[in-house]
């Protein structure tokens, strides 16, 4: 289980229940909110301009100034102005890095996924989950027993050595095979 994910998306939904607040009941007292998001991300949609003004991230304020605020399950929608004429600008939820109420020194920022960081990894600093009996490090299907499917006993060659010592996430893996007496 994605841990992290979960808490994520849970943060997300303080963002969107915010939002909605503000959309149905406007902004009360001193709040007001800065969104920080990623402009190239699918789904983002802001005017031509403010994505070639704004390549990675941009962030909006929403104050005094904002209509139309709509918000939905995956993204809310806002009208700004910018230059005297009002634009639109789609949000999906996914895309924002980051979501402050300077008025009550609250904030949150987020990791956003690329579609590269989809594919299931453990996260730095932990290590990756192997099933009970598989040796760690060892290649996906390899039995219990075998490290890097040679038979128990069997030495390892020098460019197995070399390879069990490469590093990965940051921890330097060594077989101590090489150095038992026979």
């Amino acid at each position: 289980m994605r841990y992290d994910r979960l808490v994520e998306e849970a943060l997300r939904s303080v963002v969107r229940t915010a939002l909605t607040e503000a959309a149905t009941n406007g902004l009360p007292g001193d709040h007001h909110f800065y969104i920080t998001f990623k402009t190239h991300l699918a789904g983002v949609d802001i005017p031509a301009f403010l994505r070639q003004k704004y390549e990675d991230e941009m962030t909006i304020v929403l104050q005094h100034q904002y209509w139309g605020l709509k918000v939905m399950e995956e993204r809310f929608e806002v009208l700004l102005s910018f230059n005297d004429v009002h634009e639109k600008l789609s949000i999906p939820f996914a895309a924002i890095t980051g979501f402050v109420d300077p008025s009550v020194k609250f904030g949150l920022q987020f990791q956003v996924a690329t579609d590269a960081e989809q594919q299931p990894s453990a996260p730095e600093g932990v290590a990756a989950f192997a099933p009970a009996g598989t040796p760690a490090g060892a290649p996906a299907g390899t039995p219990a027993g075998t490290p890097n499917g040679r038979a128990e006993g069997d030495a390892p060659d020098d460019a197995e050595a070399a390879a069990s010592a490469e590093t990965e996430n940051g921890a330097n893996v060594v077989t101590l095979d090489k150095f038992r007496k026979k």
